[in-house]
């Protein structure tokens, strides 16, 4: 764990649980594109940097989700370096009690307030700067998070963040994380048509081709919305909608893990209600949610 590996002439990945990124800029200065998942972890990935004397110039963050920015507070606290961030994952990140907050939908208990869900503060500055790398592509992948982004390298090394997820990941737990369905799948469109010489998802196996695995997390999306389908054939509230989703994933249930398929769960439950496919009705002072035959 916390291996450095070579992708390219000038990028390199940190293989652990949400892979880090490094693009060599010259002059011995690099840039991280992300930085796993706390301090600890920041700790690992300067030790990785002294040891092959490089400079860290800047941290480009793919999105704002606490296992991709949780190293940002000890690395910038040690090296004065530059965090970057796009759009609102940029205000995620200079406040992170948003993430939790956001996935339970209010302010998050003291369960929700963990590393995992809840990242320290740090210093940001858009992809606008001036200082910010031109010679790297950004690509936008909307759809796991807001405005999560991924890079290309001048060497074709693209950097995917977390809109691919491995097959062990899916058939272990089915669900993954979704902000906007309709927009992951049509970021799976884009994957799909990508070329390069190397890809490297932080959630799955770096790869030349990634046409396959980007078909697998397609087929994965639709069958979990057929599934919500199934589960409403007869008018449901989202509790009991959670719970038979649980059962049917063999999913265990715990605070983390109400927030984050919860919040999945309502946004396919959004994606399929503004595609005709479920009608809404407030009855007894409850939500109730039915297929539309």
């Amino acid at each position: 764990m916390y291996e450095l590996r070579k992708a390219g002439e000038k990028s390199y990945y940190i293989n652990c649980p949400a892979k880090i990124g490094i693009y060599t800029a010259g002059d011995n200065g690099v840039y991280l594109i992300d930085s796993g998942n706390d301090k600890d972890a920041g700790r690992k990935v300067k030790k990785i940097l002294e040891e092959n004397h490089w400079h860290l110039k800047g941290i480009l963050n793919t999105h704002s989700n606490a296992d991709h920015i949780g190293g940002n507070h000890y690395l910038q606290s040690q090296t004065g370096c530059k965090v970057y961030a796009k759009g609102i994952e940029e205000d995620f990140t200079r406040h992170p009690i948003l993430e939790p907050s956001f996935l339970y939908g209010g302010y998050p208990c003291r369960e929700l307030r963990h590393k995992f869900l809840l990242a320290q503060e740090c210093r940001t500055s858009p992809f606008t700067d001036e200082e910010f790398p031109q010679e790297i592509e950004v690509i936008p992948l909307p759809g796991h998070f807001f405005d999560m982004t991924g890079f290309r390298t001048p060497d074709q090394t693209v950097f995917l963040a977390d809109c691919i997820s491995s097959r062990e990941t899916l058939d272990k737990y089915g669900i993954p994380f979704i902000y906007d369905v309709q927009a992951y799948l049509e970021t799976l469109d884009k994957v799909e048509q990508m070329e390069a010489a190397v890809f490297v998802p932080s959630h799955a196996e770096v790869s030349r081709d990634m046409k396959e695995l980007a078909g697998y997390n397609r087929d994965k999306v639709l069958e979990a919305a057929q599934r919500l389908l199934d589960i409403c054939r007869k008018p449901k509230c989202f509790e009991v909608i959670l719970q038979e989703i649980f059962h049917q994933y063999d999913l265990s249930m715990n605070f983390e893990q109400y927030a984050l398929v919860g919040s999945t769960i309502r946004s396919y439950l959004s994606w399929l209600k503004d595609n005709g496919k479920l009608n809404t009705d407030f009855s007894n002072q409850m939500l109730f949610w039915e297929t539309i035959s």
